[in-house]
């Protein structure tokens, strides 16, 4: 099953969801869907679930046999399975727990599944709902406007390794770590622990400078590619480190000339960051 994770906001709380290209379905994490439901932290839905499953079982309903598993980023940083269940089925579940934010989540749902649609057709809606977004969490205007850019970067990067054959999520993954390895000395997960980080975007917690530089990896990546025309993993991979030591030369002359170190430990929570 073709997945294309990421994270919704329902009154401001994490629910993760992926979206199958094949099925054109959501699927959401059950967890993330009772801990909303009934107002609980992660370990004490778990946990509601968990009696819940057992007692639907009892009554005879398909719903916990039916639900699927896929592998989403837990609050320790580590991909591990977890209940999931598309639209219908979270409709369904709903009706099974007490909560008086059962509708307003109805029509969440509903919001979800139409954005998907629309920004098929019209990805400018896309941007236009992370900007309000990021205005909301008090980002200021010169870094949303860097943010949304890497976004266009980040697309630009991932298509020329698809071009190049690269295909599958692990693949983007592993060359994504060498690229933030290569420019800033530190893999994702050393650079998310420096930041403070869990499950949290990286992108979303860096300084202007910290997210110029990572575009300027990418890009660099991606015009070596096109220039040089890789075929598969391997060759690929070099035309990454290519790229990201064109980024790390430019940090270090950076450093060299401020005086500074670029890699900040500051991440959203800190507001000097924000502004």
């Amino acid at each position: 099953m073709g997945n294309e994770n990421s994270i919704k906001l329902f009154e401001d709380k994490d629910v993760r969801v992926a979206w199958n290209e094949e099925e054109e379905k959501w699927y959401f994490s059950v967890i993330d869907i009772v801990s909303v439901l009934t107002d609980n932290d992660y370990q004490k839905a778990r946990r509601y679930w968990s009696v819940l499953k057992v007692r639907l079982k009892e009554e005879g309903s398909q719903l916990p046999t039916n639900c699927s598993q896929l592998k989403f980023v837990a609050s320790d940083g580590k991909l591990r399975e977890t209940d999931v269940m598309n639209t219908e089925q979270i409709l369904r579940l709903i009706q099974t727990i007490p909560s008086k934010k059962a509708e307003p989540f109805k029509l969440w749902l509903a919001q979800v599944g139409a954005e998907r649609i629309d920004e098929t057709y019209d990805p400018e809606l896309t941007i236009n709902r992370a900007l309000e977004a990021y205005r909301k969490k008090g980002y200021s205007e010169e870094w949303i406007n860097q943010r949304l850019k890497t976004i266009d970067i980040r697309k630009e990067f991932t298509d020329e390794l698809k071009r190049t054959g690269i295909n599958k999520s692990k693949d983007f993954a592993i060359l994504t770590n060498v690229l933030t390895q290569v420019w800033s000395g530190y893999t994702v997960k050393e650079y998310k622990e420096i930041k403070g980080l869990k499950k949290e975007n990286l992108r979303d917690n860096m300084t202007n400078l910290e997210l110029v530089l990572n575009m300027l990896a990418e890009t660099s990546s991606t015009e070596i590619s096109k220039g040089v025309n890789p075929q598969g993993f391997d060759e690929t991979k070099q035309t990454v480190i290519k790229g990201g030591n064109v980024a790390k030369i430019a940090k270090e002359q950076i450093e060299k000339e401020s005086g500074k170190k670029i890699l900040s430990s500051s991440n959203a929570q800190d507001k000097n960051m924000l502004n």
